[in-house]
């Protein structure tokens, strides 16, 4: 009885994961409940259930159809048939109209009767990238201010690096800082500090609402904005416009030595990369001109100047 078919299906019926076994030429030869569970909300159904069907026939019409994970799960599966890799496994999204779905395919062969067959296996493995999505969103949003961290942005900086080479475009990049913050924690607590920083985050998330922007809390009281395809003139009319925004805001700091209230200062450059300056050189200028403007007397912004004459200052400060 153990060895019987029925048997033997009868056990694999129980398993969670889906299960199909193919020939060499793709043709599936069995599949479990839960293969044909799976199917029924899948597109591959049209086909009018699995008997007679052609499972590398199905993945390849997909890719034809643009579902480049089809493609990928046809060339795993022929790897594995022409004994290229023992195992193959390919990570999945096969969402339903109803919820968000991930699933985990393994590839596997054996040789009956001097016949090869191939054994496919879709494990749902959509729990763990839930909480594999929710730890990314964790350590890449900043939780005060919701903001993305530091990290993120230098990751977006990169990509807007390497596509500004390409495409010859400028780049600009402020970087703000909050005039004389521990003065705000130390006078109304470290609460008023945080609804402060909020509020912050806020307007400055507002100028950036293309593709190519990010607005990032690059510190504890320092944010950073990059603007992709934007020259300094753009730039700076954005920077003075948010200077002014957030004094007429008219929070209150009242021991700052600048103003009682709150205020911001700002270094912003541009530059058009190329293949003989690095990401690491703008950041470094752009802190370099923050520091201007607040040597300058804070609640103004210092913008790089081209000038061949090293006497005259490099930057212009504005307020």
């Amino acid at each position: 009885m153990i060895e019987s078919y029925g048997f033997v299906k009868a056990v694999l019926d129980t398993a969670s994961e889906g299960i199909v076994v193919i020939d060499s030429d793709g043709d599936i030869q069995f599949s479990n409940h839960s293969w044909d569970a799976l199917g029924r909300v899948e597109p591959w159904f049209e086909y009018g259930g699995w008997s007679g069907v052609n499972y590398l026939k199905v993945c390849d019409d997909a890719g034809e159809e643009g579902d480049s994970f089809a493609l990928r799960a046809a060339s795993g599966i022929r790897k594995v048939s022409r004994a290229e890799q023992d195992l193959y496994y390919l990570e999945y999204p096969c969402h339903s109209p109803s919820a968000e779905r991930w699933f985990m395919m393994r590839v596997s062969q054996f040789v009956l009767s001097g016949k090869q067959f191939l054994v496919i296996s879709h494990r749902d493995i959509t729990q763990q990238k839930l909480a594999e999505e929710e730890v990314l969103k964790l350590s890449s949003v900043d939780d005060v201010t919701g903001l993305p961290n530091r990290r993120v942005f230098g990751e977006f900086l990169d990509k807007q690096w390497v596509r500004a080479v390409r495409m010859k475009t400028p780049i600009s990049l402020a970087m703000i800082d909050v005039d004389h913050f521990k003065k705000i924690n130390d006078s109304y607590g470290l609460a008023v500090g945080d609804l402060y920083l909020k509020s912050l985050a806020d307007i400055l998330s507002r100028s950036v609402n293309r593709p190519d922007d990010i607005c990032a809390r690059y510190g504890g009281d320092e944010f950073a904005i990059l603007l992709g395809n934007t020259e300094k003139n753009g730039a700076r009319a954005l920077m003075l416009k948010m200077l002014k925004h957030i004094r007429d805001l008219n929070l209150p700091n009242e021991n700052a030595k600048t103003r009682p209230i709150l205020t911001l200062s700002i270094g912003l450059i541009e530059i058009y990369p190329d293949k003989n300056n690095k990401p690491e050189n703008l950041l470094l200028e752009a802190n370099n001109l923050l520091c201007a403007a607040k040597n300058a007397g804070r609640d103004s912004l210092a913008v790089k100047v081209s000038t061949l004459d090293v006497t005259k200052p490099q930057f212009k400060i504005y307020s």
